[in-house]
């Protein structure tokens, strides 16, 4: 019999980047314990009432009846799916070859695989604070310098942004890239507006620094159109992650990126595992043809628009006057800023306790900001249960204040 090693035997195995105490990390998350009762506002996951289920059997039938060899073997992606995408991005303005986009398991595999090629480690960056956790998560864990740039309801903070690259500059260092998630933006649900999305990319220009524009809540939106994508304005200095999660299914792990040639050949190299196979390209491709992903779409944004609604206005009615929160045009989020005798500390387990939970703005930031702050999302539970979350969710603060 093996006996298993101590913990304190393998520590000196492991790299440098992972040799750290992980209760430092600014985005660790430490939710009281929740029962099968709590609402979860907390998670952005899709309404599994909105799933194509029967599009996704039809399409499965149809390709487990046809030439097994096509379907199921070692292949490379689907070409109907890479021809899709271009359709898609095309539509926006933004013509793409072969050699400039790159399919992938999901967003976040693009993102775990950019400081691979971009960055060593103490490299700077910059992000957006508050901003996707999964995206700082995986930036702080390789390592890199982590510089927070505020978002306001304009999207981010264009003149300290620009004074941020002045001082790097000043001090010799290039950042490696700006991380940014422009439209409907998670967590804080902004859209930067067209004068700011011009600036922005005139800046990455100026201080040749690259653009990474998450675009993974772009096609879900509820009034005015949006803005043109950072890539439509600049393909020199952006790549664009896109992704079919919110669209079509999470589960299904497909995205793109997109931009310059260069860079989308090192993804691809760092890519060890490949192509992302036949089955699952020619899967999404196939559900999505002929127009039915665009109908799809607009049967989402009526839904998300319905329980974003339902929530502001149950907001309204029962938090307190003084608590501040935005009014997203689209994404699955409303953000809510709290006032001092409401920090997250405290509200967290009370609301638990009332039997609704959130997620705390900490966890969206890279530096330990966010702590009067709260993301609450109205994508996943029903609509009856967005209002009864957030009526628990009001009574919760006023009963903190009374106590």
């Amino acid at each position: 019999m093996i006996t298993p090693p101590k913990p304190a035997d393998i520590q000196h195995l492991f790299s440098q980047i992972v040799q750290y105490d992980e209760s430092i990390s600014p985005m660790e998350l430490d939710l009281p314990n929740e029962t099968h009762d709590t609402i979860s506002l907390a998670y952005g996951d899709a309404d599994p009432a909105l799933f194509p289920v029967k599009p996704l059997i039809a399409a499965v039938d149809s390709m487990l009846t046809g030439n097994l060899d096509i379907t199921l073997n070692y292949a490379p992606a689907y070409a109907g799916l890479i021809e899709l995408v271009q359709e898609r991005m095309a539509r926006l303005h933004i013509p793409l070859t072969r050699s400039e986009l790159m399919l992938a398991n999901g967003s976040s595999q693009i993102l775990s695989l950019l400081p691979q090629i971009l960055c060593d480690p103490g490299d700077v960056i910059i992000v957006e604070g508050p901003t996707f956790l999964g995206a700082v998560e995986t930036f702080f864990n390789c390592g890199l310098t982590i510089e927070t740039i505020p978002v306001r309801e304009d999207g981010m903070d264009l003149d300290l942004l620009e004074s941020t690259l002045i001082r790097l500059t000043a001090q010799g260092i290039r950042a490696k890239f700006i991380y940014t998630i422009p439209t409907f933006q998670n967590p804080t649900g902004s859209t930067m507006p067209l004068a700011n999305r011009h600036r922005l990319v005139g800046l990455a220009a100026r201080f040749g620094v690259i653009i990474v524009e998450d675009d993974a809540y772009g096609d879900l939106h509820f009034d005015n159109p949006i803005p043109p994508k950072l890539i439509a304005l600049d393909p020199t200095w952006v790549l664009y992650v896109g992704t079919f999660s919110k669209i079509l299914a999470p589960g299904v792990r497909m995205a793109w990126a997109c931009g310059p040639a260069e860079i989308i050949k090192r993804l691809n190299r760092f890519k060890t595992e490949g192509s992302n196979g036949p089955f699952m390209t020619r899967l999404v491709a196939q559900v999505s043809a002929d127009g039915w992903l665009d109908k799809h779409i607009a049967v989402l944004n009526a839904h998300y628009n319905t329980k974003c609604h339902a929530m502001l206005n149950t907001i309204a009615e029962t938090f307190p006057s003084d608590v501040r929160y935005n009014r997203p045009l689209g994404g699955f989020f409303v953000y809510v800023y709290l006032p001092n005798d409401l920090p997250v500390s405290r509200l967290l387990p009370a609301a638990i306790a009332n039997g609704v939970s959130f997620l705390p703005g900490t966890t969206c930031y890279a530096d330990g900001q966010g702590t009067h702050e709260i993301r609450l999302a109205f994508s996943f539970q029903s609509l009856e249960k967005v209002v009864e979350g957030i009526r628990r969710l009001g009574a919760t603060m006023h009963q903190l204040r009374i106590a």
